[in-house]
């Protein structure tokens, strides 16, 4: 007679309250004599029960935190159950996901799994495919749903409705059922209009913004659930462009760039909106410097900074954006409020960022956070029926949008940024952001809503950097290129070239080449993480020059920031 491998079984049992625990025999009692009962119908296949139970009470399935089934996974990754038997699936997990991770774990040990009631067997080839089946019509169901969620926005929108977001100064939120609606709020409203009256007076956001200080008119103040309040400062350059401009007042809806009729009251008319705009197309086109008198060079459609009105210091101020104008083109910033003033010495040291540069290290650092979170099962709160591998693909793709967004879309997704020495702090728009992503926006975790990153400024010479989040390899093109040129020099010199000669051939003078000659003598390390983009962030060519490199690679390697 043919000997069969014993299979050892463990039951495993749950319920999501404690009522009716207390008595002698109770709901754990009963799925544990069901899986015994299956367990002694399958000896024959060498099924032996384990005296051990594994029992979860009062512990709902939605978290994998229960002690007895942690003692199961200890248990079955030190090979010592083969087969867990349960009374139901959702005894087990009540997530798909959490599915997933259970199965690929149990298959790592060589253990399966059987629902006495549901006749689910992942020993068996129908069981798995049973388990493929339910894991992709998951998936599936996933993806349709998230093209609705992007598709009910869009024609929400369409139909006019408010789609969520800090409440703009001038209304109020509908409360009930026509949250998606705005009210005009009387008191605020007045003050929209009075700032649009000033500008079409005035017609500069210099004069509207010191004005509107002199009148006490103050931005919204907002009040969140954890007790946190935003708002009630005075208004900023920024914010009053961005108010100017802001299609809401019109009685429109903007959504990625386009504006759509919208369900609530206008605050501003016609007439004044539209004279307003032209005041800004141009103020924003007005030729600046020499070189600008004709039109020819005019952007007609200039770069709007997105992120007016919402980046704030330590203090809780506003950075403006502005720009400066040098060699026929348009260098935008965003600068504390305060420095833009020019108040005294005495004023705290502020921010100023380069625009271009900061806009493109904060849409880096979303797209870093959504991959982060989805390759970690962090995206969501709880990622119900949502499949690990489907959930990273799709978090990347949307990554990958808003790393090649638009300035309008990513004023919508960002609702505000928070510096300080050393961090930054950004927080998304949760329904923005959840059209991206094609996930509701409830399921979205705080962790990716709000994060904080490392950020810090380095100069070097005249131009500032910003280092923000994992450092990257980032090879500085003149950096590479000037070592190669030293190199060349190197080598024309022990040819028997002078400094003359290759001055008069390269267009440079002798003092440049000689100033710059040494870098071929570098320490190889030196070298290597220049060319590898591994330099420390303040290492310039100019810095090179101005400290000198002397001849000794361990001088070299503290001198230029390579010793530690």
């Amino acid at each position: 007679m043919t000997s069969v491998t014993p299979v050892p079984c463990a039951i495993y049992t749950r319920k999501s309250s404690e009522e009716g625990l207390e008595q002698a025999f109770n709901s754990l009692d009963a799925q544990a004599v069901a899986c015994l009962a299956y367990i002694e119908s399958q000896r024959h296949e060498g099924w032996r029960p384990l005296r051990n139970r594994y029992d979860d009470g009062g512990i709902s399935g939605a978290t994998m935190e229960r002690p007895a089934l942690q003692s199961l996974l200890a248990d079955i990754d030190a090979g010592r159950v083969k087969m867990v038997v349960v009374y139901k699936i959702d005894r087990l997990t009540r997530t798909l996901a959490d599915f997933a991770r259970l199965v690929e774990r149990f298959d790592a040990a060589g253990c399966s799994f059987v629902s006495v009631t549901q006749a689910f067997n992942t020993s068996t080839s129908m069981g798995r495919l049973t388990l493929n089946v339910l894991l992709s019509f998951a998936q599936f169901e996933r993806e349709v749903t998230g093209e609705r969620i992007r598709d009910k926005i869009a024609a929400s929108k369409k139909k006019g409705m408010w789609m969520g977001g800090l409440v703009p100064l001038g209304y109020a939120r509908l409360p009930g059922p026509q949250e998606n609606r705005l009210a005009v709020h009387s008191d605020e409203a007045s003050m929209v209009r009075q700032i649009f009256d000033l500008y079409e007076r005035l017609g500069n956001l210099g004069d509207v913004a010191t004005e509107v200080e002199r009148l006490g008119l103050r931005s919204k103040r907002h009040q969140f659930a954890d007790g946190r309040t935003r708002g009630g400062s005075v208004l900023t350059r920024g914010q009053i462009h961005f108010l100017l401009t802001n299609p809401l007042y019109r009685g429109l809806v903007r959504h990625r760039g386009t504006v759509m009729p919208g369900l609530h009251e206008a605050i501003i008319a016609v007439d004044l909106w539209d004279r307003v705009q032209a005041k800004l197309q141009q103020a924003s086109v007005r030729p600046r410097g020499r070189g600008r008198q004709s039109g020819e060079h005019a952007n007609p459609n200039p770069v709007r900074s997105p992120f007016i009105g919402k980046i704030f210091d330590e203090a809780g101020r506003t950075l403006c954006p502005t720009h400066a104008q040098k060699g026929g083109r348009r260098h935008r910033y965003y600068v504390s409020r305060h420095l833009m003033l020019r108040q005294t010495a005495s004023t705290p040291e502020g921010w100023r960022l380069p625009a271009e540069a900061f806009e493109r290290k904060v849409v880096q650092l979303i797209a870093r956070q959504i991959k982060t979170c989805a390759g970690n099962l962090s995206l969501l709160g709880d990622p119900v029926a949502a499949d690990a591998a489907g959930l990273v693909r799709r978090a990347g793709a949307a990554a990958d949008r808003i790393a090649g967004t638009d300035p309008a879309l990513l004023a919508e997704l960002v609702r505000s940024i928070h510096l300080a020495t050393g961090s930054i702090r950004i927080t998304l728009d949760r329904e923005i952001l959840s059209g991206e992503l094609a996930v509701r926006a409830a399921d979205l975790s705080a962790q990716l809503i709000e994060f904080k990153s490392p950020f810090t400024l380095r100069r070097r010479g005249v131009e500032v950097r910003i280092v923000a989040g994992a450092m990257s390899p980032e090879p500085d093109p003149v950096l590479v290129r000037l070592l190669a040129r030293a190199h060349s020099w190197a080598m024309d010199i022990r040819a028997g070239r002078s400094l003359a000669d290759l001055a008069r051939r390269d267009g440079h003078s002798e003092s440049y080449i000689r100033t710059r000659l040494p870098m071929a003598f570098l320490a190889p390390k030196i070298q290597a993480a220049i060319l590898n983009g591994k330099q420390p962030p303040d290492l310039s060519a100019e810095t090179l020059v101005r400290k000198g490199i002397p001849p000794d690679w361990s001088e070299q390697a503290h001198r230029f920031g390579f010793s530690t």
